[in-house]
Formats: C-alpha cells, structure tokens, sequence
C-alpha cells in the first residue's frame, strides 16, 4: 500500500511548493492517457474515460471497445503504479465471474457511458490517501493485461494514465511571466532611447535569458518528475514555442515539407497523446520491470455479480472498431516511443519532434519581421511628424537630431533581438542536424545558424578590435565602442576595462547550447558539463567583478548561483543514477521554487529600473529626500541607476549626470610629483577662468595637493561625497592642475585661500 514515509514527504513537498490550492476544487482521479502495451489482439479500443469521485465513491465511464477474437479463456491482471510504487496489484479469474459469461471472452461491440456508486465492501481509501487527490502532476497509471488461460499469452494490455486534475503548468503563470517579459521591454525601449547607457535594457535581456535558461533546464535528456516537466513548460514561450495542435497550419505546413525532402520523423506522438508514449522508464509510469508475472488470484465474485451490468453479448459476427488508431501502441520495440529532453518537451507542446527546429525558424522570421517593421514604422513617424506637422516644425531641431540618432538604436535593438534568439535558435538548430531528417531543414538550420552567429560576432568584434589594436598596433587610435549607443547591448553592463568580460559570456552560452542540441542520449554528462560551466563562468564574475556597479555585480552573482545549484540538482534526474520517483520529485519542487524566487528577484529589479522606487520615496519620504548617497547606494545595491533629482542645499546640489560617472572609483595612479606644484603660473590660471566671478578665485601654487588622501574602498559602504554643480559646468567634476587639487573651490575656501595667500599681482 501507499506507506507512510512515502505519503509524509509528498504531503510536506507539495504543501511546500503550491500552499494556497482551493478547496472547492473536487477530489478526483480520471484516465488522462490510454495506450497499448502489447499489440492489440483480441481487444481493441477506441475510448476509454473513466473517473472516480472521493466525495461519494462514484465512478463515471465513457468506453468504447471491442472484443474480436472467438473463443478466448483469459484472465485479467490489474494493477495500479504510483510513484513507482504498486499499491494495487490483483488478479481476476474471468471465468469465475458473473457465472461463467466472461469465459470464453464473448465478442461483442460495447459503447456506452454510465455512472455507478461503488459497494461498501470496495474502499478505495484503504491504499488510496487524500495527498494523491491534490499533489501537482501526479505519476501514476492502471495498467489491465488478459492473459490466455493455459498458453500465458497476452491477448491485450491497456495502460492507462491517472491525473488528478492540479498541474503547476498554468496559463496564468505563462500570462504573467509574458507580462514581466514585456513591462521589462517597454522601460528597456523608453530608456535605450532617451538613456542609451540606462540598465533598463540590460534588465530585459536578463528577464528573457533566465525564463529560456528555465526551459533549457528541462532539454536535458533526464529523467524529470511530470512536475517539473510542466513547471518548465511555462516558460516555453521564451523559446518561441508555443501549444497549439498538431493540425494547425504552422504544423500542417512544415509536415508538408519535411515530406516532400525526405522527412522520414514519426509525426505522432503530441499534445494530449504525448504523455501515452513516453518512455516506459521515466516519468510519469516509472516503470522499470516487466509486470506480466502471474500474480495472486483475488476473488471478487462476491461485489462484482452485484454491481457490474455487461450488454447482451452479440451471436452474430462483431462489428470492429472503425477507428481505433487514436490508441497508440507502446512496447518495448516501439519506433514512436518518446525518449527524454527535448522530444517528450516539444510533444506536450503539440508539435512533433521532427517539427522542432522549423518551429523555431518559423518564430524567429517572424519575430524579425515585428522587430523590423516597428523600427521602420517609428522612423517613417518622426519622419513625417517633422515635415508635416505644425508641432513638428516647432520642435524640428529636436526631431532632426532624433532622426540622425535613429539608426543607432535600430541597430542596438537589432542586436538584441539576434541576442534573444541566440539560445533557441543554436539548441534546436544543433538538434536537428542529429535526426538525419529532411534535407531542406538541414539547410535552413545552418543559414539560420549562421545569420544569428554573423548578427552576435561582429559586435564583439568591433568591442575586443581597440583592444588588440592597441597591443599590436599602438600608433593606431580606435574610437571607443563604449560610446557607440548602437554596441551599447553589449557594453552599457560592463565596465569599460572589463568589456573582454563578454568573451566568457559567449563562451558559456555556446557550450550549453552544444551540450543541450548533440548530447541528449548522455544526461548525466550534460548536465554535469553545464554544471562546470556556470561554476567556472561564476568564478571569473566573483575575481574580476565586470559589472558598472556592485548591485549590478550582485545581482548577476545571485542569478548565476541560482544557475549553479539548479544544474546540481538536475544531476539527479540522471537515468543512470536510477534515485527512485519520490525524492526525484522533492527535488524537482525545489529546484522550481529556486527559480521561481529569481524570477521575483528579476521582476522586483525590473520595477527598480522603472523608477518604481523614485515614485515610492517621492509619496513616502520616509529619508530625507534629495540624498544622493542614499539613493546611490540604494541604486548601486540593486543594480540600477541612481535618480537624477536632487533637491538640497545649493552648495550640496549635484547637476544631473550621465549614468557611466557612477562607475565605481578606481585608485588613481600618481602621475607627476609634489614638485610639479611650482610650475602651475597663477597668471595662466587666472587668464583660463578670467569669466568665473571673484570669488571663484583658482587655487594658488601654494596650496596642498590632494595626493595622499586615502580613497573609499570599492567595496566600502561609504561613497565619497560628490562635486558640486555650483563649481563649473562639467556634470558636477572638477578639473585638477597638474599638481592634482581641483580649479573649483567652494567661496568660502576662496576667501580663506585669499586672506591667507593672497595672488600676485599680475
């Protein structure tokens, strides 16, 4: 039976993982699933929907079959795998029963649909508790095998699956992580445009990188709980994938082609009958052994002639089944039997396995398409608002200078998109080429490859190219690709002597996806050269911290360990490692937690980088409003920028600034000495800044250099206190003299300078 240790820990994982579960939703356990596990003989069957209701006992039943074969003793096997587990196991002796009707096995055609109420003498609740009514995704199946009396040969075998209605895969989950997915892409399209160097649009590469690492998770070729299968699912859509049915025209269309150049991939298998022909061994029928051994003979006589109605038997020849391909047939040879990773992924998706890559190729042209026509019709819009429109000849200087800065940003968007689809894209492209299917999708595999590779290298060619040109070429000078807003994708994150970083980055992605499109037939081994991965691409971000800010630094450290000890735990999906059904899911329903919780942490940074948390501080000004160090620090912590209004004493007041001066500081190196004060001519200084007023009065000679001053270190709470605006028009920074002290004093050190010093006269 259902043993107690077993049914404690799947209580406390799923109260764990989904703690709020209605309770108007009715207790009940339906056929979700139904196949043949041994070619049909004497039985065929063409429906087969059953579903017993806890609340008083009932079951439902819509069944259509046949029996075909004449002259048939059999006895009947039933038996029921939970988890792995059999906690229902009998055998009938059919010709024991209903005084002999059932032997030999009468042929005839039933059809029909019926409720009935279950004899007291039958209590399913003795090895059926309450979790298997609300655990998500439940695994388990009934499987009924008739067996020849005297030969022991199977005459048929019918598995079918058992669901109890709750699954962690929600339309409602995948509505709002779309949702998340496009509030981060409406700040990130607002603040590329008017703050090129703004961490909004970094934040939305960083949602969709995360929901596919998700999905990718679940391409392993790993033995997964249902659980975290459907929890994955979820985040299909940031793949481009997307339910829909096997006859759609998407699908019609491309099984059309695949037939016409050589696709030789079995097209069944998806949607609602993916789930009857799964592999045997995984989840979620776990079953490992063969179950035809005899089994102990149980006498139900006594509740069965009492209960159980069977329709006239037929003297005449049976009428057999029109149709009952709807059942596929499972056995141990079976070519359409689905394996782990990515066929089981896409086949509960609605699309074949043969239909994977052109999925995504489809979803890719069309997402260029979208990206392509909302950058030209944006352009042909400020276009014609400047020249024929009044307010756009009010305000043409303003429009112009936006036209002429359009093309960089439809560039910076353009690499984006090719970011995006970088993932998918090599995964299924990778995959496809290990099918040996049509030769048409061969090719577009590689000219979509090769686009999205061309789309990604060259803007890290043009980042690293000053790099190696000033190694091997040092009397040539390149323009910096940090200013260019059209690479700002790739370097905006970045700290200009880190941008090398982004080598390490596609370093990683191209392996995983190399791991995830060849190496589906060795989980263990993939999951474990993901894992190497993550820890080695986590070790380079700890040493060199690459990032603009040490929120910024934060941020992608947590995301990176949440990666890490997810493909840990994946390890023990492993086939191989063969950890029995129930831990496996405790495993699966932490692993999902652990990624749901970073997808709170990215949502909440999104809201950051909105101006959320300006809003807030401007209703609440639970902090003295206007500090910059707060909200530096508070900006800085959470990997976004700092707020560009201030509003405090007029000699505190910092002028708005671009965001790369909040760069954390570096230790200067000294190039010159203290003696290098004395060649500073007061004169000089004086004819440079002769339109300041008097008070604003350079510093002399004389005065101390700031050499020496111990600096805040990086990772300091403290910040040093910003310039003042007050003192020149250079976003709030000083220029030092060559001594190093600063040409902007404060009017009271002026005349402190003054009193003290005075200038000589010129």
């Amino acid at each position: 039976m259902f043993f107690s240790v077993a049914r404690s820990r799947l209580f406390i994982a799923f109260a764990f993982f989904s703690p709020s579960l209605v309770q108007a939703h009715e207790n009940r356990l339906f056929t979700s699933s139904v196949s043949y596990c041994s070619p049909p003989d004497s039985l065929l069957v063409e429906q087969l929907d059953i579903v017993y209701f806890q609340r008083n006992a009932s079951v439902s039943f819509n069944v259509s079959a046949a029996s075909v074969l004449p002259n048939v003793n059999v006895t009947a096997n039933l038996f029921v795998n939970v988890y792995g587990m059999r906690p229902y196991n009998l055998t009938l002796d059919l010709c024991g029963l209903l005084g002999g009707a059932l032997c030999p096995l009468p042929t005839y055609n039933f059809t029909g649909a019926d409720s009935i109420t279950l004899p007291s003498s039958i209590d399913i609740s003795d090895f059926l508790p309450g979790i298997a009514y609300k655990i998500p995704d439940l695994e388990a199946f009934v499987q009924l095998t008739l067996t020849e009396v005297g030969t022991n040969t199977v005459r048929a075998c019918l598995q079918a699956t058992v669901s109890n209605g709750w699954s962690v895969r929600q339309k409602a989950v995948e509505w709002a992580t779309g949702g998340i997915a496009f509030l981060a892409l409406a700040s990130a399209v607002f603040y590329s445009y008017f703050r090129p160097d703004s961490l909004a649009p970094v934040r939305f590469l960083d949602v969709i990188y995360l929901f596919q690492s998700i999905t990718a998770s679940a391409l392993l070729g790993l033995n997964y709980p249902s659980v975290y299968r459907a929890y994955a699912l979820n985040f299909a859509w940031a793949f481009g994938l997307f339910s829909q049915s096997g006859s759609s025209s998407i699908q019609t269309s491309i099984n059309n082609m695949r037939r016409l150049t050589g696709g030789t991939v079995d097209q069944s298998g998806s949607g609602d009958s993916a789930i009857s022909l799964v592999n045997r061994k995984l989840s979620p029928y776990n079953n490992i052994q063969s179950l035809f051994a005899s089994l102990p003979q149980v006498d139900l006589k006594s509740f069965v002639e009492n209960n159980v109605t069977l329709p006239a038997i037929q003297s005449h020849t049976p009428q057999v089944l029109a149709d009952s391909s709807d059942v596929a047939t499972v056995t141990q040879g079976s070519s359409n039997t689905l394996q782990a990773g990515i066929p089981i992924h896409v086949s509960l998706l609605g699309i074949s396995t043969g239909n994977a890559f052109m999925t995504i190729f489809f979803v890719t042209l069309i997402l260029t398409a979208i990206v392509l026509f909302l950058l030209g019709t944006a352009w042909l819009f400020t276009h014609a608002l400047t020249h024929h429109t009044s307010w756009g000849n009010t305000r043409k200087n303003q429009l112009n200078s936006a036209i002429a800065h359009y093309p960089s940003f439809a560039r910076a968007w353009l690499f984006r998109t090719a970011l995006v689809c970088v993932t998918p894209v090599f995964i299924f492209a990778f995959y496809q080429w290990t099918l040996g299917d049509s030769w048409l999708a061969d090719l577009l595999a590689v000219l979509l490859l090769l686009n999205v590779l061309i789309a990604v290298s060259i803007p890290i060619l043009l980042i690293l190219r000053p790099t190696l040109v000033s190694r091997y070429f040092r009397t040539r000078e390149i323009e910096d690709p940090a200013q260019s807003p059209s690479l700002m994708p790739f370097t905006s994150p970045l700290r200009q002597e880190r941008l090398y970083f982004i080598i390490p980055l596609a370093v990683a992605i191209l392996v995983k996806t190399l791991v995830v499109g060849f190496g589906e037939k060795h989980g263990m081994v993939q999951a474990i050269i993901i894992l190497i991965t993550e820890i080695l691409l986590f070790g380079i971000l700890l040493i060199r911290k690459p990032y603009r800010t040490r929120g910024a630094d934060f941020f992608s450290g947590t995301l990176a360990v949440v990666r890490i000890v997810c493909a840990g735990l994946t390890i023990a999906f492993s086939i191989s490692i063969g950890l029995n059904a129930i831990p496996r899911v405790a495993i699966g329903i932490v692993a999902a937690v652990i990624w749901s919780l970073a997808v709170l942490l990215v949502f909440f940074n999104v809201l950051v980088n909105l101006g959320t948390w300006r809003l807030i501080r401007r209703v609440f000004p639970f902090r003295r409003r206007g500090s910059l160090a707060s909200e530096t620090t508070f900006a800085n912590e959470n990997g976004s920028e700092p707020s560009l209004e201030h509003k405090e004493d007029p000699e505190k007041t910092v002028s708005p600034m671009s965001s790369t001066y909040y760069r954390r500081p570096e230790n200067p190196e000294p190039t010159h000495t203290l003696s290098t004060a004395s060649a500073v001519s007061p004169v000089t200084t004086l004819s440079r800044f002769s339109d300041l007023p008097s008070e604003y009065s350079p510093a002399t000679a004389t005065t101390a250099t700031t050499l020496g001053e111990s600096l805040p270190h990086r990772w300091s709470f403290r910040h040093s206190r910003p310039p003042s605006t007050s003192l020149g028009s250079h976003g709030g920074l000083s220029p030092v003299t060559p001594s190093g002290e600063s040409m902007y004093i404060t009017p009271r050190e002026s005349l402190r300078r003054s009193s003290n010093n005075p200038l000589p006269s010129s």
